[in-house]
């Protein structure tokens, strides 16, 4: 699923970041402590998405805010952010509402980005299933 991701991300650029002591949250924050302007953070576990979602969810971008694209859980697969200093480590059950009040709390925008292929995440085998031949080649790949 991860090479699936990243072949996606190559398109816009990437950087891997992988969860440490802290968790998802931290290592994000970590990675995203130097950074300036817009910045996508995408969660590997999405073996559908594409090019053309992440490009929607930069495009969805509200001037100065947030873009969340929640997971059918409420959990929240990806986030674009127009600075990563918008950026809060709030994953787990009811983020995607989490990142919105957070975005409220700073005073700046958020929208929500709702794809097919950015909310269908995989936490279990019945996922993979129930996703198909949807997924991309490195997924299918590995499930052959």
């Amino acid at each position: 699923m991860l090479e699936d991701v990243l072949a996606a991300c190559r398109l816009i650029g990437e950087t891997v970041v992988a969860d440490g002591e802290g968790g998802q949250g931290a290592a994000v924050q970590e990675v995203l402590a130097p950074l300036q302007g817009i910045v996508a953070i995408v969660n590997a576990d999405l073996p559908c998405v594409t090019a053309d979602d992440l490009q929607a969810l930069i495009a969805a971008l509200p001037e100065e805010g947030i873009a969340i694209a929640p997971a059918t859980d409420g959990t929240t697969n990806a986030l674009a952010l127009t600075d990563p200093a918008l950026f809060a480590p709030l994953y787990g059950p009811g983020s995607a509402e989490e990142f919105r009040a957070h975005a409220s709390q700073l005073g700046v925008p958020s929208v929500v980005v709702s794809r097919p292929n950015l909310a269908e995440d995989v936490d279990t085998l019945d996922d993979l299933t129930r996703l198909g031949g949807r997924v991309g080649a490195n997924t299918r790949a590995a499930l052959t």
